[in-house]
């Protein structure tokens, strides 16, 4: 069985959303309804599509369920500092651009480039896992080969 390592407000967040999902239920079978009362099914677009729609719904819900049943929430107060690992905080320099950066290690549903949060499924994620402060991690990225300094390491 694969864990989805999540942050509280990551498995908040899927929660609400599952929530939400549900409360769609009602109104999809309404749409079924109404389709199947105006006649013949077997040429009604808007059954099928309504019937479609539930599908889909049905699916996104169940995969959003066993996503949360298979959950397990790290405590980022409780993470060692010493090596990155997912929810560590980790700044970057490019030592070919000199540039410095400062992203947190998230699973793949958290992440989010805008907010600094990467997938530890990603190249740099995962290159970066098990890194101590001053290692270098090398990324393969589609322009070539990237070099980056693990500058400090958060929680």
């Amino acid at each position: 069985m694969a864990y989805t390592y999540l942050t509280k407000e990551g498995y908040q967040k899927l929660k609400t959303e599952l929530e939400d999902l549900v409360k769609e239920r009602p109104k999809i079978s309404a749409q079924i309804a109404e389709a199947r009362d105006k006649g013949d099914l077997s040429e009604n677009a808007e059954y099928d599509a309504a019937r479609e729609a539930q599908g889909m719904l049905e699916l996104r819900i169940s995969k959003l369920q066993q996503t949360i049943d298979n959950a397990r929430i790290i405590e980022e107060g409780q993470m060692d500092n010493s090596k990155v690992y997912l929810l560590s905080r980790v700044k970057i320099r490019n030592l070919k651009t000199k540039m410095e950066m400062t992203y947190q290690i998230v699973s793949e549903r958290e992440a989010d480039l805008k907010a600094a949060k990467i997938s530890v499924d990603s190249p740099i994620g995962k290159g970066l896992l098990g890194k101590t402060v001053g290692d270098i991690a090398d990324i393969s990225a589609p322009g070539g080969l990237m070099q980056f300094e693990v500058i400090s390491i958060n929680a």
